[in-house]
C-alpha cells in the first residue's frame, strides 16, 4: 500500500501537476506521520520500521521540487504550510520525546536536509530557529547518545548557513526573530536594533554546547568535524558575529573547562621522560601523538595536549575579539587556576610525594610550553611565568613569586628537580616570543655594565710583560684563580673600550680560545674517533640558524650599543637565571652527568641567539669584565683551574677518563669506578667547550663597532 502510493506521489511530480496537487501530497504525509501517533499501538516499534522516515522523505522532495519552480526568493505554499502549521517545531517535540524509539534521528535528519537542501532563507524564522535551539539543546542527552553523527551533521548544516550569512548566528545562539521579513517588536528604551528577547549570558544548550560536546566525542570522526565547524565559527570575520560569540555561546568558558579537565585527569605517575618524549600532538591525528611506546598516562596525556593544539589553532586563527576571550579564559582558569598551585605546592610532610608531584607538574608545563605557537595565549603565558620585563634585575628586587620559584628550581636539593627545571626554560627559550630572552637575560645585558669602563686593566690571564704592581690588582676578580699554566689559554691584548677586536682573524682566535681551553690530559675525544669537529659545526649551524629564524622580527640591532650611549649603572647583575646557570656550571665536576648535559644545553641555546650583546657577553673570551663581573668564559677558566688541580691528585688520571667515555659511548660495559662523577663532568666541559667554538665560527663577527 506505502509503495502505491510513493510511486502515484512520484508520478504525481513527474507530470509536474499543478502546485495545489503537491500541497495536497505534502499535507497528507504530514498527517500519516501525526495520525501515526493516533493510531500506533506498539510503542516499542522502532520509527525506522513504520513509514516516518518515507514520509519524511516525500515530504522533502516535494520543498525541494516546489523551490524550483517557483522564482528565486518565492515561498511556495508547501513551504508556507510548513512554517504556518509549525511542522519543525512539531518534530522538534517529537524528537525530544524520542518516540517511536529513533525518532530523534529521523528527526535530525529531516532538519539537516531541508535546511541544506532548501535554498529558501529559513533560519530567520521564528517557527524554524526556535525549533532548531530545541534540538540543539537536546544534544548530549541520554536518550540521545546513539545520534551523535546527526547531531554533527546537523551542526555542520547550520555553521555553513552561518558561514554564508554571519548574521544567523545571533538568531541561533540568541533568538532573535524575524516574522515575515520583519524584525521582532523591540522594547521600549532598547537601543536601535536590539530585538526584544535579553537571553542569560549562558544558556542550557546551543549551536556552541552542541558543538562542545561533540568535540569530546569518542568517534573520532565525530569529534573532528566538530573541531574543524567550531573553527568554522570563530574565523569569521564580522566583528558582530565574534561578540556574540564570546557574549551569548559559553564558548570560553566551555573550552578552558574542557583543558582544565582533561589536565586533571592525567595520573601524577607520569614519568617526566615519557612525557617530554611526546613530540608536538596533533588534534587532526590523535593517534599519532606520543609515538609508539607505551606508558602509564599515555591515553590521558594525549588527550590533553590534543585538546590544547586545538585550542592554540582556534586562537591563532580566530577573530581578535574571540582569540582575546579565550586567552584570558585559559589564563584565569587553567594557568591561574589549576597550574600555579601544583607548580607552588609544598608538602613538608610527605616530601617524597611532593617532589613526584613537582616532576610530573613542570614536564606537563614543559610540555604545555612546547605546544602552543598563537601569540595571543603565548603572551600570556609568558606574562603569566615570568611576569612583567623591562627593567634590569637588583638582587634586592621583590621577584615575581613563580618566576623566582622555577629559576631557584634549576639549583634544587633534588638532582631531578633541577634538570626538570632547566629543562622547563630550555622549552620557554625555544618559544617564539622575545620577552622570555628579555625577561631571563637580555635586561640584564642592555647598558653592557659587565665591561670595564675608562682604561683598560692589564689581563689577569698573562698579558706580555707584567708588571709586579699589576699582579696585585688580580685579586679584586673573585672569580680567577692563580695557578694557571702560562700556555694554557693564554690571550692577545685587550683593544681599549673593553671589547675585542673584529673581523674573520678575530672568530679564529675565539674559536681557539674554546676548543684550546680544556688540557691535553682531559681530552679524549679525539681518541675514539668520534667524527670530528665538523659534527659540533652542523649542529651549531642548525641551532643558530632556529634561533634567527625565531629572533628575525624582533628588530634586535647588528652592532653592540656604544658604550658612550650607555647609562653608567653601579654593581652589575648579571640576573637570577644567568646565576643560576653559572652557578650550576661551575659545579660542572661535581654533578650528575644528566644535569650537567641540561646545563651546558640552555647555555649553548642562549648562545646561539643573535643579539649582540649576548654574542658579546657569552662568546667573547677577551672582554676587560668589571670587577666582581663574570662571564661565561670566565666560570669556564675557573673551572679548568679547579681541574688542573683535580689531575695531579687522581693517578692514572687520562686512562679513566677514556674508559669513563667510552662507558658513556657503550663501547665498553659500564662499571662503578671512583671519580666517576669527576670524569663524566670532564667530557661534557670538552664537549661544552666544542661547542662554543663551533657557535662562535657559525655566527662569525659581530657587524659595527662595539
Amino acid at each position: 500500500m506505502l509503495s502505491r502510493l510513493g510511486a502515484l506521489l512520484q508520478q504525481a511530480v513527474e507530470t509536474r501537476e499543478p502546485s495545489v496537487d503537491l500541497l495536497e501530497a505534502f499535507t497528507e504525509h504530514w498527517k500519516g506521520i501525526t495520525g501515526y501517533y493516533l493510531e500506533a499501538t506498539d510503542e516499542s516499534t522502532p520509527a525506522k520500521q513504520t513509514d516516518i522516515p518515507w514520509r519524511l522523505k516525500q515530504m522533502l522532495d516535494i520543498l525541494v521540487y516546489e523551490e524550483k519552480q517557483h522564482p528565486a526568493g518565492e515561498a511556495g505554499p508547501c513551504l508556507e504550510y510548513l512554517l504556518q502549521h509549525k511542522v519543525l517545531e512539531t518534530l522538534s517535540t517529537l524528537g525530544k520525546a524520542e518516540y517511536p524509539p529513533g525518532m530523534r534521528q529521523q528527526v535530525l535528519l529531516f532538519f539537516s536536509r531541508v535546511l541544506g537542501q532548501v535554498q529558501h532563507p529559513l533560519l530567520h524564522y521564528l517557527n524554524v530557529h526556535r525549533p532548531v535551539q530545541k534540538l540543539l539543546q537536546l544534544s548530549g542527552h541520554p536518550l540521545g547518545s546513539g545520534t551523535e553523527k546527526e547531531e554533527a551533521q546537523f551542526a555542520a548544516v547550520l555553521c555553513a548557513k552561518i558561514q554564508q550569512d554571519p548574521t544567523l548566528l545571533a538568531y541561533i545562539l540568541e533568538g532573535k526573530s524575524i516574522l515575515n521579513g520583519r524584525k521582532a517588536q523591540e522594547q521600549p528604551g532598547t537601543p536601535p536594533g536590539e530585538g526584544a528577547e535579553h537571553p542569560p549570558a549562558r544558556r542550557d544548550g546551543n549551536l556552541v554546547t552542541s558543538l562542545v560536546g561533540l568535540c569530546k566525542s569518542q568517534a573520532s570522526r565525530v569529534a573532528l568535524k566538530a573541531r574543524e565547524n567550531l573553527l568554522l565559527l570563530t574565523k569569521l570575520p564580522q566583528e558582530a558575529a565574534a561578540a556574540c560569540l564570546v557574549r551569548s555561546g559559553a564558548l570560553c568558558q566551555l573550552l578552558s573547562e574542557h583543558l582544565c579537565h582533561l589536565h586533571g585527569a592525567v595520573p601524577p605517575c607520569a614519568h617526566p621522560d615519557d612525557v617530554l618524549a611526546m613530540g608536538r600532538a596533533s588534534w587532526r591525528s590523535p593517534g599519532d601523538a606520543g609515538g609508539a611506546g607505551d606508558f602509564a598516562g599515555k591515553e590521558s596525556l594525549v588527550a590533553f595536549f590534543c585538546w590544547l593544539d586545538f585550542l592554540d589553532e582556534l586562537v591563532a586563527g580566530a577573530h581578535p575579539l574571540v582569540a582575546g576571550a579565550l586567552g584570558e579564559a585559559v589564563e584565569e582558569k587553567f594557568f591561574r587556576g589549576v597550574l600555579q598551585p601544583q607548580l607552588l605546592q609544598i608538602s613538608p610532610c610527605h616530601p617524597s610525594r611532593s617532589e613526584l608531584a613537582i616532576l610530573s607538574a613542570t614536564a606537563v608545563l614543559s610540555g604545555t610550553v612546547r605546544q602552543l605557537r598563537a601569540p595571543p595565549l603565548l603572551q600570556r603565558l609568558v606574562f603569566f611565568l615570568l611576569g612583567p620585563g623591562g627593567h634590569p634585575e637588583t638582587p634586592g628586587d621583590p621577584p615575581h613569586p613563580l618566576r623566582a620559584h622555577l629559576i631557584d628550581r634549576c639549583d634544587h636539593l633534588s638532582d631531578e628537580i633541577s634538570l626538570a627545571s632547566l629543562r622547563l626554560f630550555e622549552e620557554l627559550l625555544r618559544v617564539p616570543h622575545e620577552e622570555v630572552v628579555l625577561s631571563l637575560v637580555l635586561r640584564n645585558l642592555q647598558a653592557r655594565g659587565y665591561l670595564q669602563r675608562g682604561p683598560p686593566v692589564p689581563d689577569e690571564r698573562g698579558a706580555p710583560e707584567p708588571d709586579p704592581e699589576e699582579e696585585e690588582e688580580e685579586e679584586e676578580d673573585p672569580y680567577f684563580t692563580d695557578g694557571f699554566p702560562e700556555n694554557g689559554f693564554g690571550m692577545g691584548k685587550k683593544p681599549p673600550g673593553g671589547s675585542s677586536p673584529l673581523g674573520k682573524g678575530h672568530v679564529s682566535e675565539v674559536v681557539s680560545s674554546f676548543l684550546c681551553l680544556v688540557p691535553e690530559e682531559a681530552k679524549t675525544s679525539s681518541c675514539l674517533e668520534e667524527g670530528g669537529y665538523d659534527t659540533y659545526v652542523h649542529d651549531a649551524l642548525g641551532m643558530v640558524q632556529a634561533s634567527r629564524s625565531r629572533a628575525a622580527s624582533w628588530g634586535w640591532p647588528p652592532a653592540p650599543r656604544p658604550l658612550d650611549g650607555c647609562p653608567p649603572e653601579g654593581q652589575f647583575y648579571e640576573g637570577r637565571f644567568l646565576k643560576v646557570l653559572f652557578d650550576r656550571l661551575a659545579r660542572i665536576l661535581d654533578q650528575p652527568y644528566s644535569l650537567n648535559l641540561q646545563v651546558t644545553s640552555v647555555l649553548s641555546l642562549l648562545a646561539s641567539f643573535p643579539h649582540p650583546h649576548l654574542h658579546e657577553y657569552l662568546l667573547d673570551p677577551y672582554l676587560s669584565l668589571a670587577p666582581g663581573c663574570r662571564s661565561l668564559f670566565s666560570v669556564l677558566v675557573r673551572v679548568i683551574g679547579d681541574l688542573m688541580q683535580r689531575i695531579q691528585r687522581v693517578p692514572h688520571f687520562r686512562a679513566k677518563l677514556l674508559l669513563v667515555r667510552q662507558q658513556l659511548l657503550g663501547l665498553v660495559p659500564g662499571e662503578q669506578m671512583e671519580h666517576a662523577t669527576l670524569f663524566k663532568g670532564v667530557v661534557v666541559l670538552e664537549e661544552f667547550c666544542k661547542e662554543l667554538a663551533a657557535i662562535a665560527l657559525v655566527k662569525g663577527p659581530p657587524e659595527g663597532p662595539p
